[in-house]
């Protein structure tokens, strides 16, 4: 209960703030924002985190599995604490002074849990987090810009990909923390639950990309992309399945994955009608 009422106060306190952004603001902008910067978090967190071990997280709500436990400890950082404060700050048009007060907030965060022991670093360093995290913030004001003045080609595909990173990460590999449907075992590491999710985070990076892919094809006939969509995504299970990298461990876990995929795709194309549609709204101002 100790460790675990930190990452609670963490979850409680960064929701109210994003209740307060989504309330001022009301527009989309804010929301595609927030899922951007969620997007980006975590592809920085793939490589940190899962790949080279730079530290571990013990908010012990995971009884489980540790690893499992320590990810969840992630996802209270790049899915709520981290975004949301970019977002803050890059929709408020913030100033520096305020970058850095809030990136020596999150190192002070992070010297108290190293104090508090449930948090511990392995070459990561509390310096490493004060350099990195203005640019983080900057980043955030950056694709502000953009979609508040969106642009076409590789700024909008960008954004539409880190978008959609966020969501389906979110959705893959949470029900794999909670739920134990499923777990990896590509053999890169020595424990289960690293391996596992290292692997699921490469799945959800292809993923990702196909989803975007499929959904800017021009179809004649529109409902053939979801037949695919979800052909490949239980073909592949399948695959992974034969090979002896996935285990699926309850009877709704592929299901759950082949219709994941076409609810993702549903949502990347709304997504991406409203990107573009924003960029009429600026070429052809009412």
């Amino acid at each position: 209960m100790h460790n675990s009422f930190w990452f609670i106060a963490l979850l409680i306190s960064n929701t109210i703030l994003f209740c307060f952004i989504i309330l001022k603001k009301r527009n989309t902008q804010t929301l595609f924002l927030y899922l951007t910067m969620v997007g980006f978090g975590y592809i920085i967190e793939t490589t940190i985190f899962n790949f080279l071990g730079s530290y571990d997280y013990k908010p012990n709500i995971i009884k489980h599995n540790s690893f499992y436990d320590s990810e969840l400890g992630a996802f209270f950082s790049n899915a709520l604490s981290l975004p949301i404060t970019a977002t803050l700050i890059a929709t408020f048009n913030l100033n520096w002074l305020w970058i850095v007060f809030f990136s020596g907030y999150f190192v002070g965060i992070e010297w108290l849990f190293l104090k508090l022991h449930i948090y511990t670093q392995h070459w990561w360093r509390l310096e490493y987090t004060g350099l990195g995290l203005p640019m983080y913030f900057v980043l955030a004001k950056i694709f502000n810009k953009w979609i508040l003045l969106p642009s076409r080609g590789f700024k909008h595909n960008l954004m539409l990909y880190l978008i959609t990173g966020s969501i389906s990460a979110s959705a893959h590999i949470l029900p794999m923390l909670f739920f134990l449907n499923r777990f990896y075992r590509p053999g890169w590491f020595e424990n289960v639950g690293r391996d596992s999710i290292a692997f699921s985070a490469i799945y959800y990076l292809c993923a990702s990309f196909f989803y975007c892919l499929i959904v800017k094809i021009n179809w004649k006939t529109k409902w053939v992309k979801y037949i695919l969509t979800g052909l490949i995504v239980y073909i592949v299970n399948q695959v992974l399945i034969k090979i002896g990298i996935l285990h699926s461990l309850v009877w709704w876990d592929q299901m759950y994955y082949v219709f994941l995929a076409l609810f993702i795709i549903v949502l990347v194309k709304i997504i991406d009608k409203r990107l573009s549609k924003q960029i009429l709204a600026v070429k052809n101002p009412s």
